[in-house]
């Protein structure tokens, strides 16, 4: 009975920020609206953890097994990813340092900050 509680909670937010976005003058992610509302939720106590954590540990658990969908169909598109595969993946290459430079750049500046603040 408890994982049906989980479930119906976690199904609840989904509905909840589906029916959000629906209303939104401008488009936005249902499961990012679905996000901040389940920490809001969490945030103020209106949920706690033990409301969805063995639900929760579940899912991110098997979480891999939700991306297969989306491997498989890139598969349709193989031709494409043939014909353009070395520019996908300079873009791949570039994005990826420049994300790391700028984490870096981020994490360095915050400790940078903390130390200043502790002085």
């Amino acid at each position: 009975m408890k994982i049906i509680k989980q479930i119906g909670i976690i199904f609840t937010v989904c509905w909840l920020s589906q029916v959000i976005a629906e209303f939104l003058p401008f488009e936005f992610p249902a499961s990012v609206i679905g996000m901040v509302f389940l920490f809001l939720c969490l945030l103020t106590g209106i949920l706690k953890i033990e409301h969805i954590q063995e639900k929760s540990d579940f899912l991110l658990g098997n979480m891999a097994f939700f991306f297969v969908p989306a491997g498989v169909s890139i598969m349709n598109y193989f031709d494409l990813l043939k014909n353009n595969g070395v520019k996908l993946a300079v873009i791949c290459v570039v994005s990826t340092v420049i994300t790391f430079a700028v984490t870096a750049f981020s994490v360095t500046f915050t400790m940078k900050l903390m130390n200043r603040r502790k002085k």
